[in-house]
């Protein structure tokens, strides 16, 4: 028996007896190949669309860079050939563990010589594999190495050598964070690992044993292995490409965070993941190609408008019937300095797209008709806080009105004179019905809350606009199959009430006022639709929808930046219209195809494409003629029971009477810098020429008459004293018109004794 054989025999021996005594259940845990498979998780999530199709991926695990699991067929026939020559020649031919490798390594070190390691690649599995056996800062045990192979033994029992070699490839560790043959392709060689060359799998092979090794000593393991498969030639120039492609994988170091797979929804996929921390895949709602063209007009069109400080936008679509999102855009990706920031979800001040809601809640209350006449003129709110005096966007006034009119044109004061019907309160609990989640009450937001002084967000306005195009029947959207099914619809707005507006805002000769007949709010199919700018043109939104889909629009700056000259129906009514054709290409195409442009058009220009909704029940359409000829005569829908055929201008005399100042609930704050016969507060009313007023059931004391010359009973000058106060307008017989409470507050002035003699008399 020679030398060899003999140190053989003896280690043989040696282990056996090692690997008795160390015998225990651990080997029976090991799991199987597709165990191993089905437990792997990638460090990157994907999102797929409602088809399966990947439309996004997303980093999960910021610790270790893994991509999905490859298949050794699927791998470079150049990497396993270098893998085999570098780790393990006799990978074929052991049975685990490689009895030459380990007795010539233990010859070695006996004698203090410098060997190679005689771990083989099922081993170095078995190590991946086992948690005790995995390396951490200090060597492996006697008793860890023996279990090692053990565990190495019992896997080549179990498994075949391609599943061996395949999980091995897929679990290996190899520079930094990256983890497996794919990260490592994909971050460093910018490749799939079934591209990978000659040299660039001998670069990959030696950085297995040596990680953190320099590029010089890299490039001369992978000489080495390149040797052992015979091919010396490929060694020229290597540390220069090794060079190269370590400065790749520096600049992607940050990044190995870079995702090599589609971008298409990063916003919602942060968004379900984030709600969703173990899931590695998730079917959303979303439509891949819908996604694409709301994207690519997003950016198309803000491209177009950089030279007027815009650089944000976000696009939202959701199917009317199911609520399922359909395209979910929450920024404009490159162009914006806030990409991350999800513009369907962050708050902007709404602006005029709260209107149709308000009119709404008027019509469903009987207040008001499609038909009713308002004033766009000038007017002078008293608030607790001092006088509230809207403006047209125009700053022009358009004089009496329809409702029709007023909401096509979105005129702000016959808005403002809606809401003083309708009170700001009452408007705030229906915003809270469709889901808005306002932050304050109504009485903060006060006047201003019908010319959307409110935040919202696009998800919360798309999906309110939503439940008009339902009829005022209320569901949440849905975005993935994480999210409950549809609930059933709550009913919150007035099905009749809802259709009259559906139809005002369909009307191009409603909004001709304000917008023209041809804009960008036109479309080929019929579609009922609204703008909004927010204050200094900080915002502008586009929001509408057909008998199929709600599509919203914003359009801005995520700074709070304001924009210049951008309205919305320059900003992100174009955007609404395109993204709108998209999605009725069909429907589009099929009118084209019958020659009915002609008629289309005709009936476009004249009141918009007939509505497809159904009428309810509960609505009657009425031939309608204004006194004056103020508006031209039509047909008008009304609520049954407040159709009327003559629309008649109310005069003076028949507007009910009421005190406009001070207003109700107000607080009065006495200044001590200014001489108490100096402060006065103006009791001021409209509706009626003749009336008292009475304060704490007495008239209220006033300056001297000839400091009232030329008022009437209808405003008053009072001399105010801290208290709580009720203020009542009665008329010659006694009868209460109107009345409020309000209260002063103010230390008690020191003054001089014929001031107190004016209170007293």
């Amino acid at each position: 028996m020679s030398l060899n054989s003999v140190q053989q025999f003896m280690l043989r021996c040696f282990v056996v007896l090692l690997l008795l005594a160390s015998w225990h259940s651990s080997a029976l845990a090991i799991p199987s190949f597709k165990e191993v498979q089905l437990a792997y998780q990638s460090s990157d999530a994907v999102l797929v669309d409602r088809n399966g199709v990947v439309i996004h991926q997303q980093r999960i695990n910021p610790r270790e860079r893994k991509l999905a699991w490859v298949k050794l067929e699927d791998v470079s026939p150049a990497l396993r050939m270098a893998l085999i020559a570098s780790e393990d020649k006799r990978f074929y031919q052991h049975g685990g563990v490689d009895w030459n490798a380990v007795a010539g390594a233990a010859w070695g070190n006996l004698w203090n010589k410098k060997t190679r390691g005689a771990s083989t690649i099922t081993m170095q599995l078995a190590g991946l594999l086992e948690e005790d056996l995995r390396r951490k800062a200090t060597a492996r045990t006697a008793g860890q190495k023996i279990t090692q192979a053990l565990v190495a033994q019992w896997l080549e029992q179990s498994w075949r050598k391609d599943q061996i070699l395949e999980a091995y490839l897929n679990l290996v560790a190899f520079k930094g964070e990256l983890v497996g043959v794919h990260a490592l392709s994909r971050v460093m060689f910018d490749k799939h690992p079934s591209g990978l060359d000659k040299i660039e799998a001998a670069i990959a092979v030696a950085l297995i044993r040596g990680p953190n090794a320099s590029v010089a000593k890299v490039a001369e393991r992978a000489c080495a292995s390149l040797k052992e498969q015979g091919l010396p030639q490929f060694c020229a120039n290597l540390e220069g490409q090794s060079t190269q492609y370590f400065a790749r994988l520096t600049a992607k170091s940050d990044v190995a965070r870079t995702i090599s797979g589609p971008q298409l929804a990063p916003h919602l996929a942060r968004r379900l993941f984030a709600a969703n921390p173990s899931a590695t895949a998730i079917r959303s709602t979303l439509d891949g190609p819908t996604q694409a063209f709301a994207r690519d007009a997003l950016v198309r069109h803000l491209s177009a408008l950089v030279d007027r400080n815009v650089e944000d936008g976000a696009v939202l679509v959701i199917d009317n019937q199911s609520g399922d999102v359909l395209s979910w855009v929450g920024s404009s990706g490159a162009l914006s300095d806030a990409g991350q920031v999800d513009g369907v979800q962050a708050l902007r001040q709404a602006g005029s797209t709260l209107k149709p809601f308000l009119y709404e809640l008027a019509l469903e209350k009987k207040w008001l008709t499609a038909a009713s006449i308002l004033d766009d003129a000038a007017v002078n709110l008293p608030t607790a806080t001092g006088l509230y005096i809207p403006q047209n966007y125009d700053k022009h006034f358009k004089g009496l009105v329809s409702v029709r009119t007023a909401l096509g044109s979105s005129l702000n004061i016959p808005a403002v004179r809606t809401l003083v019907t309708v009170t700001p309160e009452l408007f705030f609990r229906r915003l809270q019905q469709l889901g808005f989640g306002l932050r304050e009450s109504g009485d903060y937001y006060g006047y201003s809350l019908a010319l959307g002084s409110a935040d919202v967000s696009l998800l919360a306005l798309t999906n309110a606009y939503r439940t008009l195009a339902n009829q005022g029947r209320y569901a949440s959207p849905r975005t993935s199959d994480k999210d409950p099914l549809a609930a059933k619809p709550v009913t919150v707005m007035d099905a009749g009430a809802t259709f009259i507006i559906s139809d005002i805002l369909s009307d191009r000769a409603a909004r001709a006022t304000t917008f023209g007949l041809e804009s960008a709010l036109s479309t080929r199919i019929w579609a009922a639709v609204k703008t909004g700018t927010s204050k200094d043109m900080r915002d502008n939104w586009c929001v509408g929808y057909s008998d199929r889909y709600t599509v919203g629009v914003w359009v801005g700056n995520a700074s709070g930046a304001p924009m210049w000259d951008v309205s919305g129906v320059t900003g992100a009514a174009p955007i609404w219209q395109e993204v709108m054709h998209y999605l009725h290409q069909h429907k589009i195409g099929n009118l084209v195809g019958n020659v009915v442009v002609n008629v289309v058009a005709n009936t476009m220009a004249n009141k918009g494409l007939t509505t497809p909704m159904q009428l309810p029940a509960g609505v009657v359409a009425q031939q309608i003629v204004y006194e004056g000829a103020l508006e031209a005569a039509r047909t008008e829908y009304f609520l049954a029971g407040t159709e009327q055929s003559l629309i008649s201008i109310a005069h003076p005399d028949q507007i009910r009477p009421v005190i406009v100042y001070p207003t109700a609930g107000m607080l009065v704050a006495l200044d001590p810098d200014i001489p108490p016969e100096r402060q006065r507060i103006r009791f001021a009313a409209q509706g009626v020429k003749q009336a008292k007023w009475l304060l704490d059931g007495k008239a209220p004391v006033t300056p001297v008459a000839a400091n009232q010359a030329g008022r009437t009973a209808l405003s008053i000058d009072w001399m105010p004293w801290p208290g709580k106060y009720l203020l009542q307008l009665v008329d010659n017989q006694g009868k209460v018109l109107d009345q409020i409470k309000f209260e002063v507050r103010g230390a008690v002035l020191i003054a001089e004794p014929k001031f107190f003699a004016k209170l007293i008399n």
